[in-house]
This record gives C-alpha cells, structure tokens and sequence, in this order.
C-alpha cells in the first residue's frame, strides 16, 4: 500500500528535526501497496487534463455562445430601430430636405425647442437610415457606430439644435422595408410627412407642398405605373383633393413664395384661390386655329354645271360630262396661271 503523508504534517516533523529550513517542504512516500490510490498532496496544483480540465472548457464554449447571442440580439435590435444610437450630428447627412417653410429655423417654434433640448436633453430620438442599405454593425463590436454615415428622415429641428450645441443625438433607425428600393426617397418622404402629422400640424402649403413632392417622387420611381390621384390619396391616407391641390402648389410653389410673402400662413381655401389666379396668369394662350371655310364658284357650261372650289390652298374643278385630253388640260392650267398671275400683289 502507498500512503502519501501530509506535506504539513511532514513539514513538522523535518522542522523538528532540524533537517530542512522552515520554508521548504518535502514530499515523501511508503510503498506498501501499488494498487492503492494516493490521495493528493495538498498545495499543489491539480495537473491539466482530465474531468476538471473538460468542464472548464465546456464552460468556456458555453460563455462564447452566450455572448454570440447576445451581440446578434444586439444587431438585430439596431437594425430593427429597437435600440436608441447616440450619433455626432456630423454623421447625419439630409438627403430629402425639410417640408417646413424656409425660414423655420428662425422662428419661435425652433427657439422655444432649443430651450427646452438645451435645458432639459432630448426627449425624442429622431429616425435615420444608413447610406449603405446593407450596412450592418460589427459582430464584434455592435455597439461601435462611429463614423457611420446616416440620411435624416425625421427630427430636422432635434439635429439642428444638437448640432448647435455639440452634442451627440439620440436616433434609432428608421423601418428597414423599403430601404434600398427605387422608390426609397419616397418612403422617405412618406414618413417625414406622417410624423409631421402627428407632432405638428403643418400648415397648408405645406401640407399641400409635402403631398405635392411625394406624388412627384413616387411618380419617378414608378414610371412604369401610372399614378392617379385617387389611388395615392389611399396610399398615403389623404382626400383625393389634397393630392390634385398638392400637385399642382408644389409645381407652382415659387410663383406663390413670388406673389405672396405670407404664403405660410394662408388657409387651404385662400391658397386654393391664389393658385387658381396664378393659373390664370401664367397660362399660355392657346391660339384657337380657325379651320379655312370652304369657297366654291359655279357656273353654267352650256347644259352643264360648273363647279369650282377652293380650301387650305387647293383649287378643284369639276364638271359633268367634261372630258380633258392633255392638250386641252394644259391649256386651262395656262388660263389659270395666267389669272392668278394678274391678281398677284404687285411688289
């Protein structure tokens, strides 16, 4: 039998003795019996291998899966506008434009939001979308954005005020459906317009502006549908009425800018009326192209009828019975031309 002392307990006994420092301990043994499992000394550290070593990798491999997950959750979360982005304004680029009046910035509206932003942080992230439609965040590091470049959809006035203050934005991004389609600007559009709606009441030009500009930009993108009023009035939840209106303010919107300073703050039946004069005006004349009336002459050839008429420039003679060899036809053409000639202004 192998027995394993103690190496403390072996350690006292050398001290003891006075055979070894007290800072050194030995490791010693008895064969007795080879078939008897030695118990472990203490105090050292178990050799690599075995159950202990499986278990730690199997731990190890479990703990990697775990954090695969949760970075995929984490993708899919920024991908799906379930996780707020804290951007540099500076990364945002506005690719459609604002649907406000020009000078929006300088009202009291976007005064009184800076005040509130600069006070109180930013309540409410604004939507971007990626440039690249295929951008996805890194599987390593989901969380790393920088330098991303993103398109603004909604929140001109939040970005414009971070960008004032340098500060960072809050965003999430923007339903992925349609990105990267023909017809993107519009679904741009589309949803810069719906939260204006519902934040705001947009007066009426722009209201009629914004729908104006979405007919024109899904129009382009669909050259091959034809786009009606009544059907994009269902597709963007609008009266048919404000869609033919929208059209046509949006294609006139510089004579109305033009002819009336405070077009921003005209109702829809006063706007109605403007741009009905300006259509008045601006209209070419069509010249009415009067058809050329039709002369006839007729006379009488002994027992017969003659008849002879003229239209847009044409001469027609004709008579019953009457029979023309060349020679003969030459010779009227000779008392023709000879008439005409006559009557010609003389210059």
């Amino acid at each position: 039998m192998k027995r394993s002392i103690s190496s403390s307990v072996l350690g006292k006994m050398q001290k003891a003795d006075g055979s070894l420092p007290n800072d050194q301990v030995v490791d010693a043994s008895v064969d007795s019996n080879p078939s008897a499992v030695g118990e472990p000394i203490a105090g050292l550290k178990p050799r690599m291998g075995g159950s202990g070593s499986a278990w730690k990798a199997g731990a190890l491999n479990d703990t990697q899966e775990l954090l695969n997950e949760k970075r995929a959750k984490s993708i899919d979360d920024i991908l799906l506008g379930r996780t707020e982005l804290s951007l540099d304004p500076a990364q945002i680029s506005d690719e459609i434009g604002t649907d406000r009046r020009e000078d929006w910035l300088d009202q009291d509206a976007f005064k009184s939001l800076y005040l509130s932003i600069e006070q109180n942080g930013q309540d409410t992230p604004i939507q971007v979308w990626p440039v690249d439609p295929n951008w996805k965040p890194d599987p390593l590091d989901p969380d790393n954005y920088a330098g991303v470049p993103f398109f603004l959809i909604t929140g001109r006035r939040r970005h414009a005020i971070a960008q004032k203050l340098g500060r960072q934005v809050r965003a999430v991004l923007a339903s992925p459906e349609k990105r990267g389609r023909t017809d993107d600007q519009f679904e741009m559009l589309f949803m810069r317009f719906r939260e204006n709606e519902e934040r705001e009441n947009l007066g009426a030009f722009e209201r009629l502006m914004s729908v104006g500009q979405m007919f024109e930009r899904y129009a382009d993108a669909n050259p091959n549908e034809k786009a009606t009023a009544v059907g994009f009035a269902k597709m963007i939840g609008v009266h048919e009425s404000h869609v033919s209106r929208g059209k046509v303010v949006f294609k006139a919107r510089s004579e109305i800018l033009h002819a009336c300073k405070n077009a921003y703050e005209l109702s829809h039946r006063e706007l109605e009326k403007l741009v009905s004069q300006l259509s008045d005006v601006t209209k070419p004349k069509v010249k009415k192209t009067s058809k050329s009336q039709k002369l006839t002459a007729k006379r009488k050839l002994g027992t017969r009828n003659l008849s002879i008429s003229s239209q847009t420039g044409k001469v027609l003679i004709s008579a019953t019975g009457l029979n023309l060899d060349k020679q003969r036809l030459e010779g009227l053409s000779d008392v023709v031309a000879a008439y005409l000639e006559k009557q010609e202004p003389k210059k």
